[in-house]
């Protein structure tokens, strides 16, 4: 056989004395031999570690063990998720990822008590965008080894692989991913303003999932933030990672994945995802600063920051989705840098004009550690978009850099007449920068 074996093991919960040992799913002798060899290779396992031994059974040529940390009793009141979950999330990505390195194709994983976060764990730390690369990296499998939840594991391999859709729509290159033409007859004056400056004409993406029977059920409905390439337009930004902007489509990219996902675990509900989609470029043609552009509801918006324009895509959106009646809306974007700057790659920053809403995220981010953070939506940064000399609103906050991601979801409340709405600034987890997956 050349299966490798990856296995969890919980120093605090399986401790006797010194010793750990390991998952119930591994067999007695096989578990004693690593009890001995984990003993005499080296200090113990730390968090996120994993260590590889060779031969100890016939049936796999290698076997690693990663280290979880300290067993949790669950949610983490000062981290706001289960870290027993995220450690076995980060553990096996890290685990899986080793043995790719190893030039092995299949991977059997322990479930660690907890099958869902394992298989997440697996899905998304072998994760690689390559598709343009001569030489690629092992392309790996993974199952579900021994007697753990089957159920479980399949749940989060959808799960995974629904975060990896939205992961590869943003690595693609901004060539690899054009957009073509939707109809002007909507009245999206602020949508096309952006979209004018590039020589790719636009689209208005439209997703449609019916997982409940009863049509009579309102859908929720998710906005997704579509710039294909944002150069800042006029406004151009500096050109030191500019290249990253490939992603500014991260808002789309997780409509679609989230949609996909959906229907691949056949929820019970419906959902409807939009995405204005386009390129923001400097041209001839482009939006300048001064001018005014009419949206969807008949607004005008003064446009001082041609760099400020996913506001502007997502006005007309946020608009057109109220014709279905929404339950909810939730809009997502790489908006500003400015929540960047606050919240780091920490966690999503959160604007909402509804407590429930907010519950509902809030308790979801909780069990799948991607954080969020509730942010203000105060009338003293409405005002800051309302104090305009040319048009209704301006683009940007009156005082420019100041708290310019919520000024940013003042703008788009403008838009907004539903009582359960809720945006994602999702700028600063556009990237890891700390995270092990």
């Amino acid at each position: 056989s050349t299966t490798p074996l990856l296995s969890g093991f919980t120093p605090l919960f399986w401790y006797r004395s010194t010793t750990p040992l390991l998952s119930g799913s591994l067999p007695l002798v096989l578990s004693g031999k690593l009890t001995e060899l984990l003993k005499i290779s080296g200090p113990g396992l730390k968090k996120g570690k994993s260590r590889i031994f060779y031969g100890l059974h016939e049936d796999f040529p290698c076997i690693a063990v990663v280290g979880l940390g300290r067993n949790s009793l669950g949610v983490c009141g000062t981290e706001y998720w289960d870290t027993c979950k995220e450690n076995i999330r980060a553990a096996i990505a890290g685990g899986c990822r080793v043995l790719q390195n190893h030039v092995l194709t299949h991977i059997e994983v322990d479930g660690c008590n907890d099958s869902q976060s394992a298989a997440e764990g697996a899905v998304l730390g072998l994760f690689t965008y390559d598709d343009l690369k001569t030489k690629k990296k092992t392309r790996v499998t993974t199952q579900l080894h021994g007697s753990g939840c089957v159920s479980g594991w399949e749940k989060g391999v959808l799960y995974g692989e629904g975060q990896n859709l939205a992961r590869y729509l943003m690595e693609a290159p901004a060539n690899h991913v054009t957009s073509v033409k939707w109809i002007e007859e909507q009245q999206m004056g602020a949508f096309l303003s952006v979209s004018k400056g590039s020589e790719e004409p636009p689209v208005f993406l439209e997703l449609h999932y019916n997982g409940c029977p009863d049509n009579a059920q309102c859908p929720l409905l998710l906005v997704g933030k579509g710039i294909t390439f944002d150069s800042g337009g006029i406004s151009l930004k500096p050109p030191s990672g500019m290249d990253a902007m490939r992603a500014d489509m991260g808002g789309a990219a997780t409509v679609c994945s989230a949609i996909v996902t959906a229907a691949a675990l056949n929820l019970p509900i419906n959902i409807i995802g939009l995405a204005p989609l386009c390129e923001n470029m400097p041209s001839g043609k482009a939006n300048k600063p001064g001018d005014v552009v009419t949206a969807k509801n008949g607004k005008t918006i003064q446009v001082d920051n041609t760099d400020a324009e996913g506001r502007l895509i997502l006005a007309d959106a946020l608009c057109y989705a109220h014709s279905f009646n929404p339950r909810a809306i939730v809009n997502a974007a790489t908006l500003t840098g400015a929540m960047d700057v606050a919240l780091g790659s920490a966690a999503t920053g959160v604007f909402t004009n509804s407590d429930w809403l907010w519950e509902q995220l809030h308790k979801a981010s909780v069990v799948t550690g991607d954080r969020v953070w509730r942010m203000p939506l105060f009338q003293h940064y409405t005002r800051q978009v309302t104090d305009c000399q040319l048009a209704d609103l301006n683009n940007v906050g009156k005082y420019s850099r100041s708290g310019g991601a919520c000024t940013a979801a003042a703008f788009l409340r403008e838009f907004v007449t539903a009582p359960h709405w809720a945006h994602l600034d999702i700028a600063g987890v556009m990237t890891n920068k700390d995270e092990v997956r």
